[in-house]
């Protein structure tokens, strides 16, 4: 069920909320929430990291891995000829082997995205249907630090570019000042302004900066705000903050998406992004996403990793399933 087939986003918070989504009613709210048993979140994560996959699956988890991921590159110099490289890349993985899958998404800012659009060609599209979508970054990434004006500009420029996500970054500064209704109203009028002309909208992920939100409590307040106030996906980092996405932290914002689809029959997205580096380490998130939400969850519109490193590590092995030996680094692309 998607978000355009239930009430509308206005309706389906106060209905939740039991009033006005303002400071007071969010704040009723947000801390009636069960507090986060700290230990016991950590101790279920590292339970989870230590679980095992067979050989056999193992060429099937890596190929999922790669389905999964936003390519990044969110640098000051970025250019449209690094833009280029990365789509490349996107579409083609591994040039030695034809069966290796596309991923997801690129994930660029908003200045790029005529360029990633244009690479993209006929393969730009769905991810569900074997094509790659353009994610922008906008609201003043990464800070998040500007009027709504500005944000709200940002979002519709790069929605008018073509960018089919926008992964935008909460005021964190409000948040933690308890100011939650300003977080609300931002989120909501940056999801309106991701509509386009012809009704359909780009996909909303809302970043949370867990670094910066100190508990787990605050992630879990932050997670649901988000939720309620119409985000598609919720995101850990901007991959410009550390500690960004952790194991832990992820299987909490799992937990919470999971306690969404029980009241509400509502999927929403997670995206673990910044430090998952190892198809190792990636590998742990499949096995905790399976096991939290269950494997529906393990396709692109409901579970991503925004990564620039990881996918070269998987495609080293992948051929070291396929060949018996590793390849040296130098087998794979820098870009």
């Amino acid at each position: 069920m998607s978000r355009t087939e239930v009430q509308t986003l206005p309706e389906r918070a106060v209905e939740l909320l039991g009033g006005q989504p303002d400071d007071t009613t969010l704040r009723r709210y947000l801390h009636g929430l069960p507090g986060v048993d700290a230990v016991g979140l950590e101790q279920r994560a590292a339970a989870l990291g230590t679980r095992s996959i067979k050989t056999t699956s193992k060429a099937w988890a890596l190929d999922k891995i790669i389905e999964l991921i936003d390519l990044t590159t969110l640098e000051g110099a970025d250019t449209p000829g690094k833009v280029r490289s990365l789509v490349a890349k996107a579409l083609i993985p591994d040039a030695a082997d034809p069966t290796c899958p596309r991923v997801a998404a690129v994930c660029v800012y908003g200045d790029m995205v005529p360029f990633a659009v244009l690479a993209l060609g006929d393969a730009h599209g769905d991810p569900d249907a074997g094509l790659v979508s353009v994610a922008a970054v906008a609201t003043a990434f990464p800070s998040g630090r500007a009027s709504l004006e500005i944000k709200l500009a940002d979002t519709a420029e790069a929605v008018a570019a073509g960018a089919d996500e926008i992964d935008m970054v909460i005021d964190r500064g409000a948040f933690l000042a308890g100011r939650y209704g300003l977080v609300f109203d931002q989120i909501a009028r940056v999801k309106q302004a991701c509509r386009r002309a012809d009704g359909t909208s780009a996909s909303l992920k809302v970043i949370l900066e867990t670094g910066e939100l100190t508990t787990y409590d605050n992630i879990k307040r932050a997670s649901w705000l988000a939720i309620l106030a119409g985000g598609d996906f919720i995101k850990t980092s901007t991959g410009k903050v550390q500690p960004a996405a952790t194991l832990p932290t992820t299987l909490l914002m799992l937990e919470v998406v999971r306690d969404w689809y029980r009241a509400t029959g509502e999927k929403i997205g997670v995206k673990p992004a910044g430090g998952i580096r190892t198809s190792k380490d990636a590998i742990k998130y499949l096995v905790t996403v399976a096991e939290t939400v269950g494997e529906e969850w393990l396709q692109p519109h409901l579970f991503r990793y925004g990564a620039s490193s990881l996918l070269n590590d998987v495609l080293l092995q992948r051929q070291k399933l396929r060949s018996g030996h590793y390849s040296g680094a130098d087998y794979v692309t820098i870009d």
